[in-house]
């Protein structure tokens, strides 16, 4: 039986975390990006059905596309402008637990974000949109990476003041 690699020391992390999670947050930024345009001009068309269970523009104008006032696109937009900051490769190697805890709980608030929004989408609303479901199945892939990422990337990291900590 082969003997347990140890954990990468504080400071490293997997080569992969960078080049698949920053990725998946660039393409969270253009269909984001790409939704806030059709909320904010009428020029701007979603392909997408409008008729049956996968209905985009029933989606897109519900009362329920709108959080705290603001619509929910231009929300996931700030998201995904964002969060590339946490998925750098230098952010990646940081031993850091502030920025390891802000990119933890940025992908866990989205994720718990994005379970509302199905929610919405199925129950109250009674329609998908294909592009809302994209954004939501790279939110989920992101959370999961992350997830990963960071319990690979070990324990050890370092308090605000620079001192290693378990």
């Amino acid at each position: 039986m082969a003997a347990p690699a140890d954990p990468p020391a504080a400071g490293s992390a997997p080569w992969w975390l960078a080049g698949v999670t920053l990725p998946l947050a660039l393409l969270g930024l253009g269909v984001s990006a790409y939704l806030t345009a059709a909320h904010y001009n009428q020029h701007v068309q979603l392909f997408c059905s409008d008729q049956g269970l996968i209905n985009c523009a029933s989606v897109t104008t519900s009362p329920e596309s709108r959080f705290l006032g603001l619509p929910v696109a231009l929300l996931g937009l700030i998201y995904f402008l964002t969060l590339p900051a946490l998925l750098l490769p230098a952010a990646w190697r940081s031993p850091s637990r502030v920025l390891r805890t802000a990119r933890l709980g940025a992908v866990a608030g989205g994720l718990l974000f994005v379970l509302w929004l199905v929610y919405a989408e199925l129950f109250r609303i009674g329609r998908i949109c294909l592009y809302c479901t994209a954004v939501h199945l790279i939110v989920f892939a992101l959370f999961a990476v992350v997830s990963i990422g960071t319990a690979l990337t070990g324990p050890e990291m370092v308090d605000p003041r620079g001192t290693p900590s378990r």
